[in-house]
């Protein structure tokens, strides 16, 4: 088959008008084309008001070899699909299962793929199965009572079972992991657009379904799972991993640990730490979710046609900016038509994150509007001390919502920070609603979470993308606080063959180990995990 990219079509196209565009590009009649196969989409929308969508698309046509030959334009190859090849090909005998900590898409993509082989891997998660999750978490944004165990940050699935399930990943991978991940999320329930969209997202609603699918395979293929199971404990035997010990009571052998245990595992961090594991601390960002009307952002980045949003769905956008002290500004996370959401996993501490569901429908949408911090702000170079700069601002954030997300207007956050009544929008006011929140809220002093330095920051980020997108910093738009929890603070060295130096048959996995940044890196990583274990011992049994 050929492939051929830039193929530029209005929203609401037809297949009558793709042919021409395909029997143009390739310079052939219509009748001559056998097939069309979408391989990549995306929305050019660099000119307001003008929007297109952009396709690579797959062709079988007659006589493929003089198409060609005659055709020479960079825009038509010869398609060579990535094909992903899983190795089991190691000669050490297991004597006992391997062992995955964590549920996220680390461990799960972990699994699934050492359970195809024969390895029969245990996955031990401290929070509870997805259903059981989703009843705990709602039960939490009505009543206030936090599960620590389950909540929108622990439990199958992951953190990002509670988000946008955005699946588009800037990770470079040439061996076919990312289209693995995108392909089985499609066989175990998410949409095939996912395949060819170029920033495609399933939501939190089919992600739950999509996990829950694939946890009954990996059963089904002789894997096991246990809820309920936080590991407390590593027991080490002369250097070498001898068993884990589940909730301070079971011990459960193992040769083979897998660690998938997520960016907010603060205590298994602290265990690892006193364990020996060699671990650093991690730059990572904090900021706020910032709210603005769906409306707004439609008109302000695609188009205020509303036959072309129907086409190309509600408007996200990615923005950056340089601060003169060097700290990057930048959006994170954009949810469409979302929600904010309280995703606290410590009493007495708050955070939050965004969320939307699959239809992304609701009438406002909100980012994080982050700013990068590292040890200078954390005043040590402790590996930990990331995690007690999340715990302090956390705290101040819980303080100040008296548990609530604590939200302030934009003008007014501004102007507590700056003390100027100067605001560089002075329109009129254009965002009269309430928050978008999952989870109680109240209108607070949201300024005062974070240090004046950060905040300043976050007001210039504001600034400069006003300049650009004239609204976007309006004295009405919403901020609320504290996003916390981009990415891991830690991370656990591990070496070439994915171990720990000092703990041979330990691989530290997935984003809270420090190795990835969202759902789709974190497979990828799960895998490549799972591959060198696959290289190195027998699948269990043999």
């Amino acid at each position: 088959m050929l492939l051929v990219n830039q193929i530029k079509l209005k929203p609401g196209y037809s297949e009558k008008d793709l042919l021409k565009k395909v029997s143009a590009a390739l310079k052939v009649l219509p009748e001559d084309i056998q097939k069309v196969e979408i391989f990549r989409r995306s929305v050019d929308a660099r000119k307001r008001g003008n929007v297109f969508f952009i396709l690579n698309v797959l062709v079988k046509v007659k006589h493929e070899a003089s198409v060609l030959k005659r055709i020479s334009s960079s825009d038509v190859s010869v398609y060579v699909p990535e094909r992903y090849e899983f190795l089991a090909t190691g000669t050490v005998p297991l004597k006992d299962r391997p062992v995955i900590v964590g549920a996220g898409p680390a461990g799960l993509f972990a699994a699934y793929h050492l359970a195809l082989f024969g390895y029969r891997p245990i996955v031990l998660e401290r929070g509870l199965d997805v259903e059981s999750r989703h009843n705990s978490v709602e039960e939490f944004w009505k009543t206030g009572v936090l599960n620590p165990n389950s909540n929108v940050l622990f439990g199958e699935g992951g953190a990002g079972a509670f988000s946008d399930g955005k699946l588009n990943t800037l990770v470079k991978d040439k061996s076919g992991r990312n289209r693995e991940v995108l392909s089985l999320f499609v066989k175990f329930g998410a949409p095939k657009s996912i395949l060819y969209d170029a920033k495609p997202h399933v939501g939190t609603d089919v992600l739950l379904k999509v996990v829950k699918a694939m946890r009954e395979e990996i059963k089904n293929l002789g894997g096991e799972f246990r809820f309920n199971a936080q590991v407390t404990d590593i027991v080490i035997d002369k250097g070498k991993v001898k068993s884990v010990k589940i909730n301070s009571t079971v011990n459960l052998d193992c040769q083979v640990l897998i660690l998938c245990i997520g960016h907010s595992a603060r205590d298994t961090f602290s265990m690892l730490y006193e364990k020996g594991f060699a671990m650093e601390q991690k730059d990572f960002a904090v900021g706020f979710r910032v709210e603005h009307s769906q409306d707004f952002i439609n008109r302000a980045f695609y188009t205020d046609d509303e036959t072309v949003l129907k086409e190309t769905g509600p408007a996200s956008y990615k923005l950056t900016y340089k601060h003169s002290s060097g700290r990057g500004v930048y959006s994170f996370c954009m949810c469409p038509g979302g929600y904010v959401v309280n995703a606290s996993s410590e009493n007495g501490r708050l955070c939050i994150n965004g969320m939307s569901y699959s239809g992304r429908c609701g009438d406002h949408a909100n980012s994080a509007m982050i700013v990068s911090v590292n040890g200078k702000d954390f005043g040590s170079d402790h590996p930990l001390a990331g995690v007690e700069f999340q715990r302090k601002i956390e705290e101040k954030a819980f303080s100040v919502g008296n548990g609530r997300i604590p939200v302030e207007h934009y003008g007014d956050f501004k102007q507590n920070v700056l003390l100027t009544d100067d605001y560089t929008v002075d329109a009129e006011r254009f965002f009269k609603d309430e928050p978008r929140c999952k989870g109680d809220y109240v209108f607070a002093d949201v300024h005062s979470i974070l240090p004046d330095e950060l905040n300043r920051a976050f007001i210039d980020g504001m600034e400069y993308f006003d300049k650009n997108i004239p609204g976007f910093a309006d004295k009405n738009v919403l901020v609320s606080g504290i996003e916390s929890r981009t990415s891991s603070p830690v991370r656990i060295l591990r070496n070439d063959s994915f171990t720990c130096d000092a703990f041979p048959g330990v691989y530290p996995s997935g984003e809270g180990a420090g190795y990835a940044g969202g759902i789709m890196s974190a497979a990828m990583d799960g895998m490549k995990v799972a591959e060198a274990v696959a290289a190195l011992y027998k699948p269990f049994g043999e």
